[in-house]
């Protein structure tokens, strides 16, 4: 081999190790922020429910699955939502995160949302997650980014739902363009029997009052059941009240990296002082903001934006 190919795969080695190790900082950074928004959250709702999506790495000392689980964490959270466990349009099981739930769902609710490319697959995507303690929603090419309320509820019940630890399956749907009105999004959600509603904050521009939160927190049979706020936390979204005018790529510094495939959004230093005082903290915090409109909760999204800040083009 010529010298010249060899420092080549030295350097691209070295750029590797230096990404990784840069990659597992940022993880630990998020294991602190995701604490951190539990205790600020707590000191105002005791009740306040936690749910990080994705990031399973962070139930764990170091961020490393090999290692024991981080108690600290854990006690932060109340269950971990995660994506396409089983199916990604067709079955394609990821045993990587698959072997991280396993030891994580004795103590934590994990909730699954799935992707199928046919309803034909939407029966056994239900099954394999439910076999395995998880709660699941299904989603086809048609509700790929959450719009739609599917016609079944898996395991529906009349049962008050007054922990996570109680739900049997859970509505997904962050995205209300399908709906015409405020009112009318908010009134195909009071019909259903779902346990547990995760939700935006916001229908467009305009936030959910307490009084239209606390309807939603009764089942359309009468049962008690949760309501809880969807908040990315790992990337910034141009369309929200936070955004200024002048804000872009790189400006402020910590705006980093664009996020493939969604080109309102923006992947995040998300330690730096002026993205955490956006999320939590304060009396204009997108965290008091949830908790002001009365919801039981916030699912925490882009956990894992440690990953995709280094590693993802």
């Amino acid at each position: 081999m010529r010298k010249t190919s060899c420092v080549i795969l030295i350097l691209i080695a070295c750029t590797s190790c230096s990404k990784e190790k840069r990659a597992n900082e940022a993880a630990l950074k998020m294991q602190q922020f995701v604490v951190d928004i539990s205790q600020y959250a707590r000191s105002l709702d005791p009740d306040f429910i936690i749910i990080p999506q994705n990031g399973p790495e962070l139930a764990f000392n170091d961020a490393e699955p090999e290692n024991e689980l981080n108690q600290e964490y854990l006690a932060a959270i109340d269950g971990m939502g995660m994506e396409e466990i089983f199916y990604f349009e067709t079955y394609t099981p990821d045993e990587y995160r698959l072997d991280m739930l396993r030891k994580l769902v004795p103590l934590k609710k994990i909730m699954v949302s799935e992707f199928v490319n046919s309803g034909s697959l939407l029966p056994d995507a239900l099954q394999r997650n439910y076999n395995e303690g998880f709660i699941c929603f299904v989603r086809t090419s048609d509700n790929y980014y959450y719009t739609k309320i599917p016609d079944t509820i898996p395991f529906e019940n009349s049962n008050n739902i007054s922990t996570l630890a109680d739900a049997q399956n859970y509505l997904y749907i962050i995205n209300s363009e399908n709906y015409p009105s405020k009112q009318d999004f908010l009134s195909a959600i009071d019909a259903t029997n779902f346990d547990v509603i995760l939700m935006d904050l916001f229908f467009e521009e305009t936030a959910f009052t307490a009084a239209e939160i606390n309807e939603l927190k009764t089942k359309a049979n009468g049962a008690q059941r949760l309501v809880i706020a969807y908040m990315n936390v790992g990337s910034a979204e141009n369309y929200r009240y936070y955004w200024q005018d002048d804000w872009k790529l790189h400006n402020p510094n910590w705006i980093k990296k664009r996020y493939e495939g969604y080109d309102d959004e923006f992947w995040v230093e998300f330690w730096h002082e002026d993205w955490q005082k956006i999320i939590f903290g304060n009396n204009d915090s997108y965290t008091k903001k949830i908790i002001d409109a009365g919801f039981d909760g916030a699912y925490l999204d882009n956990v894992e934006a440690y990953y995709f800040l280094y590693f993802k083009d």
